[in-house]
């Protein structure tokens, strides 16, 4: 699409979008959100600026394949399930850490729930990529 408002609207939006998945991506284990929503937030955004830039400049802001994406979430989603295997616990438990913890305060913390969402997040924002950019490249 050759449209100049469209190409100057959609830095900005894909900006907003990207940041608001990453919010939805963070609250998801506490609130509703988490990897799902926040990654396909990422591929919409991702899609706008593949219509309105076209695919190969949409490939080159991405800078992954999409497939590498959604294989390293995929990665990243299973050694966060079998992170409680380590400490004999059922797969997919929930283990959390408090980094910073001191003598009175349990500190920040940090869980598998997590790291888990954010493998979520990569496969989909990945999956999506990978049929949107596709679709776009054929028509």
């Amino acid at each position: 699409m050759n449209s100049l408002i469209l190409r100057t609207a959609t830095r900005l939006l894909v900006a907003l979008m990207l940041l608001f998945s990453v919010y939805m991506l963070l609250r998801g284990h506490n609130e509703p959100g988490g990897g799902f929503i926040g990654g396909l937030l990422a591929g919409i955004g991702f899609a706008l600026y593949a219509i309105a830039h076209g695919t190969a400049a949409a490939r080159r802001a991405l800078r992954f394949e999409p497939q590498a994406i959604a294989m390293v979430g995929l990665g990243i989603a299973l050694l966060a399930g079998l992170w409680a295997a380590m400490f004999g616990d059922p797969l997919f438990t929930g283990q959390w850490w408090f980094v910073g913890a001191g003598d009175d305060d349990k500190g920040l913390p940090l869980s598998s729930v997590l790291v888990f969402d954010i493998g979520v997040y990569l496969v989909v924002v990945g999956a999506v990529l990978t049929l949107v950019l596709g679709l776009e490249e054929e028509v």
